[in-house]
């Protein structure tokens, strides 16, 4: 357990307890906690302690068992905690027990991702969608949580509106608005299948922009296009699809780029079902521009979360050029000599990847070229003029390092 430090810039936020529980390798386990700490201020929480817990399998009752509850109660006391967050989905049951036996507001990731979606969907084709993932959340436990229709501030531990008090959410309730925003979002869907016809009949070369959350993709979005999407160095700062078209000068035409929602570990099956629309500008895409961010101590894993998630929208089978973005934040001794290389993804197939700083513009001309390859069809032949290039690097220079320490960000592709 360590505790944080709330700073003034805090004040008015809801705190927070971190909770993570390490089940000896069944799952993922992130034992800093720190990307569940990102969510936590993303979704406008400050946290205030991180507990650890340790169990062979989740208690039935209280999930981390009531010794350990009792001492996460301590902190929520001492801290003047106003919530407590859990880094594993948490049942229904285990839940109620624990705000009982807390005696505050408790969120497992799952109900925390909703949240941050709620707070962040504008357009009102996102807005339907967060709604039906949240009510479909909802329908599978008993709880007065309408924060997406009213929220006074931020912060898991001050939840809901008004008149919130009042409103009964039981099953059939909840049913009747599920039936009503799933048949809004066939009108949406049935919309975006028109735009897509109309982009088909015009032979627009479309692109995608798909990565982890906070790989930077909407930072390289407006670098391409010179375009204002809102970007900030957050988690899920932008949700909603934004299209632009993308001139380029060499082939003399524009193609349509998308910058798409950011994927996450865990992120809800039923948020990736409710976002499907949205997702399936991906799926429908001629090329993936998949970004990656360079800096992260847990690339791997997060390369590997997007591919599943791809993989689950039906774009698995879409060209991929990898953009390791975020290139400044490395160590010298971590940079190719090179900004264009390929790399090995699963069953053998090699892809291009570049090396590029979206805020600082590094590799972004070595970008568009790929692209405009794309376009016209050569990028085959790019390939096989990189993967027959002789090695400059020898064995134990710098530039050497570096290759190693970069292939490691991509084992986990060729196992």
């Amino acid at each position: 357990m360590s505790p944080d430090t709330a700073t003034p810039a805090s004040a008015g936020l809801a705190r927070a307890i971190l909770v993570g529980v390490d089940f000896g390798g069944s799952g993922h386990f992130d034992p800093t906690l720190d990307e569940l700490a990102l969510l936590a201020e993303s979704a406008g929480d400050v946290a205030v302690a991180r507990v650890i817990a340790r169990r062979k399998a989740p208690d039935p009752a209280l999930f981390v068992g009531s010794g350990k509850a009792d001492e996460i109660k301590a902190l929520v006391q001492g801290h003047q905690a106003e919530a407590v967050l859990f880094d594993q989905a948490l049942s229904p049951a285990q839940q109620r027990n624990l705000e009982q036996h807390l005696g505050v507001a408790v969120a497992d990731r799952t109900m925390l991702i909703l949240e941050i979606f709620a707070a962040r969907a504008q357009s009102h084709e996102g807005k339907l969608q967060v709604e039906l993932a949240q009510l479909q959340y909802l329908s599978t436990r008993l709880v007065r949580r309408w924060s997406h229709l009213e929220r006074q501030r931020g912060g898991i531990g001050n939840r809901g509106g008004p008149g919130e008090a009042q409103i009964e959410l039981d099953r059939r309730m909840i049913g009747e608005r599920i039936k009503a925003v799933k048949e809004r979002l066939v009108k949406v869907k049935r919309q975006r299948r028109t735009q897509r016809k109309q982009r088909e009949r015009n032979q627009t070369f479309r692109i995608s922009i798909v990565g982890y959350a906070n790989a930077g993709k909407s930072t390289l979005f407006n670098a391409l296009v010179r375009a204002r999407s809102y970007a900030a160095d957050k988690l899920f700062a932008t949700l909603d699809t934004t299209t632009r078209q993308f001139y380029l000068e060499d082939v003399g035409r524009s193609v349509s780029l998308s910058d798409t929602v950011g994927f996450i570990r865990d992120l809800p099956h039923k948020l990736v079902e409710a976002f499907e629309a949205t997702l399936q500008e991906a799926a429908d895409a001629d090329l993936l521009l998949h970004v990656v961010d360079a800096s992260s101590p847990v690339l791997q894993e997060q390369m590997a979360e997007v591919q599943r998630v791809l993989e689950e929208i039906g774009a698995a089978d879409v060209p991929q050029v990898l953009v390791f973005n975020k290139f400044d934040k490395l160590e010298a001794t971590q940079r190719p000599r090179n900004l264009i290389d390929t790399i090995e993804l699963e069953a053998g197939l090699r892809v291009p990847r570049v090396f590029a700083s979206a805020l600082q513009g590094q590799g972004l001309d070595e970008l568009r070229r790929i692209i405009t390859e794309a376009v016209l069809g050569t990028l085959a032949e790019r390939l096989n003029a990189l993967e027959s290039a002789p090695t400059v690097a020898a064995a134990g220079s710098d530039d050497e390092v570096a290759a190693q320490a970069l292939r490691t960000g991509t084992q986990h592709f060729l196992a």
